[in-house]
């Protein structure tokens, strides 16, 4: 297969490496009544800039995508027509067929122009509720989590893949929301890490931000581990709104230059 393939893996669908991880589906749970297209697209889009889904995985069918998100058919084929005139996506048709995330969309652009196009309330308004719903999570962890399954995703965090660190990290902050046992706050949590992912990826990928990542988890983890919630909303608070004032700092910036 050429180099330049939009798709690099014909055939693959999802992860490469096992089982979708909980991250992973987030991106395909139910929209609810406000199942538009454009929600459907933002949803996906967001994924692949994310690096949730990654160039060259299969989506899944449209029948599954409307079956899974609970929108209508039609809603899901808008949605892709979308994507695919973005450079997003690319659709085969065939026997191994189906519609693939393309090499070609550069994350970092994609994320920044919608940072550029958001309100600086939007972009509070959905870090407040990101930092409501983790902290939720975070208390109910350190409250009901063994030791045992915190110390497996330290163990994660020590062996922490420097290739496909961003993406690691994402599912690794999704299996502490899942230590809290309620189903439904992690359900909450992934829909709004799927959200909130790729703005937070444009802080990770400066320097003063990537470095302390995998710290920042691991205080939040040992927090979670000696059951003191406090200390694990504390760290957990700290990580994330240093990121937003960037962010808001840097949408600043793009206002500036777009004016």
């Amino acid at each position: 297969m050429r180099q330049d393939d939009p798709v690099r893996a014909e055939g693959v669908r999802g992860p490469a490496r096992g089982r979708p991880s909980r991250v992973h589906n987030a991106v395909f749970l139910p929209l609810g009544d406000e199942g538009r297209a454009e929600l459907v697209e933002r949803r996906i889009a967001d994924a692949i800039t994310g690096g949730v889904l990654a160039a060259g995985e299969r989506l899944p069918s449209e029948a599954e995508m409307a079956r899974s998100m609970r929108v209508a058919l039609m809603t899901v084929r808008e949605a892709l027509v979308a994507l695919r005139r973005r450079g997003l996506v690319v659709t085969r048709r065939g026997r191994n067929g189906g519609s693939f995330v393309t090499a070609r969309a550069d994350r970092t652009e994609l994320a920044t122009r919608r940072l550029g196009d958001m309100t600086r309330t939007a972009l509070r308004d959905l870090a407040a509720h990101y930092l409501a719903i983790g902290e939720a999570c975070l208390r109910l962890a350190a409250a009901r989590a063994h030791p045992s399954e915190v110390d497996l995703l330290v163990e994660r965090l020590e062996h922490l893949d420097l290739v496909g660190w961003s993406r690691t990290l994402d599912e690794l902050r999704v299996e502490v929301a899942a230590l809290s046992q309620s189903a439904r706050l992690t359900r909450e949590y992934m829909t709004l890490q799927a959200e909130i992912s790729p703005l937070l990826a444009l802080a990770d990928d400066v320097e003063e931000f990537r470095a302390g990542q995998a710290a920042a988890l691991e205080r939040v983890l040992a927090a979670v581990r000696a059951g003191d919630a406090q200390a694990a909303v504390s760290a957990f608070d700290a990580d994330v709104q240093h990121k937003v004032d960037w962010l808001v700092r840097r949408h600043r910036v793009l206002q500036q230059e777009g004016a």
